[in-house]
């Protein structure tokens, strides 16, 4: 969706690594084998974060396997030997583009605009496929778009009420990785922190350049003098807020498998992220 969720790569040990890189490369072979080898080309952190919450929580991925990748063939790369964890995962990833896709047909302007209803139709065929495996997520997503236009259809100017439909839809999809009522609970408050965190942190990325093109963006009338500046100084907190409360959602959670991943994604990733991207 946004690759916002991602993990700090100097503080994995190299098998902590190299199972990340497993994770994101099954997770890429599951696209392209369910949707097509253009979906490949979408793929980003933020499902392989959920793609490993998901095998952590569950039974999956007991090893791996080395074959060639289909984007270089001369480069061997590790795979899981067992693909069915990540047909959740890949399908909230499909369903996510495609809404995406609408999102930036209403938005844009000229040729990205023309770029995007070209899209449209590629992704299309994908996203229904994908909706027929996991309504549930097809019903979330779209409630969260529909929410979301509607707020910037009333030039929405509160943070929290912006932030609201990423924040519920997230709190919709974590829980699918567990069957178990009480961690659901606890994917149910990580699931909102993270799309609160999501949203916020997009919107501080994107000010500059929605206040040039003119665009919505729930932090625009509220910024003076220099932007960046102000971003820092306005959600620097608020980002903070987000991390703590998903690390103490985590502390709660029965892991299974890669818990020092997951963990250096929640206490390290996050807010090595947006510090990052405050300050390029």
């Amino acid at each position: 969706m946004f690759g916002y969720i991602r993990a700090s790569k100097p503080e994995l040990k190299v098998k902590e690594y190299e199972a990340y890189k497993a994770v994101y490369c099954s997770l890429c072979k599951k696209l392209g084998k369910n949707y097509g080898i253009l979906s490949r080309f979408t793929l980003s952190y933020d499902f392989t974060f959920l793609a490993m919450l998901n095998m952590a929580l569950n039974d999956g991925c007991e090893g791996y396997v080395q074959k060639r990748c289909a984007f270089n063939p001369l480069k061997k790369c590790n795979y899981c030997k067992d693909l069915a964890p990540l047909d959740m995962p890949s399908a909230a990833a499909m369903i996510m583009l495609y809404y995406k896709i609408l999102d930036n047909i209403a938005d844009e302007k000229g040729v990205k605009k023309i770029g995007y209803y070209l899209l449209k139709p590629i992704f299309s065929r994908a996203h229904k496929k994908a909706a027929r495996a996991y309504p549930q997520i097809e019903t979330a997503v779209s409630q969260y778009i529909s929410a979301q236009n509607a707020l910037e259809l009333a030039n929405c100017t509160s943070i929290d009420e912006a932030a609201d439909p990423t924040a519920k839809v997230m709190q919709q999809i974590l829980p699918m990785c567990s069957n178990d009522e009480t961690q659901k609970r606890v994917l149910d408050r990580l699931g909102y922190c993270l799309g609160r965190y999501i949203y916020l942190l997009d919107a501080a990325v994107d000010l500059a350049d929605d206040i040039k093109t003119g665009s919505y963006n729930v932090l625009k009338g509220r910024a003076e003098g220099d932007v960046n500046e102000y971003v820092k100084i306005t959600l620097t907190p608020q980002l903070y807020f987000c991390v703590n409360e998903a690390a103490r959602a985590f502390e709660l959670l029965d892991i299974k498998k890669y818990k020092t991943i997951l963990g250096n994604i929640i206490y390290l990733g996050l807010e090595e992220t947006f510090i990052k991207e405050f300050n390029k």
